[in-house]
């Protein structure tokens, strides 16, 4: 029971922050006048290298983005194997 409250916790936190930046970077994708690349929304969330003296539009979100998406499967996983030991008993 312990590790299914975990496995549920660690599953939110990792939704609420990769959420939290995805409503982030498409507010923000708006106002972004110049990018590279094919997707804007990436483009504010990970952004680019400077090229020249033009400002970089980007959020840099990347880093906790990969760690919300870590979060979240590792949430899966914890409930996945859960799920299992319960249905195999």
């Amino acid at each position: 029971m312990k590790r299914i409250v975990i496995g549920g916790f660690v599953l939110l936190g990792g939704l609420l922050i990769t959420l939290t930046i995805l409503l982030a970077g498409t507010i923000y994708a708006m106002e972004i006048t110049a990018w590279s690349g094919k997707s804007k929304l990436w483009h504010a969330i990970f952004g680019a290298p400077q090229y020249g003296d033009e400002p970089v539009q980007s959020l840099f979100l990347g880093f906790p983005f990969v760690i919300g998406i870590l979060l979240t499967v590792g949430g899966l996983i914890i409930l996945g194997q859960e799920y299992y030991k319960t249905c195999k008993n």
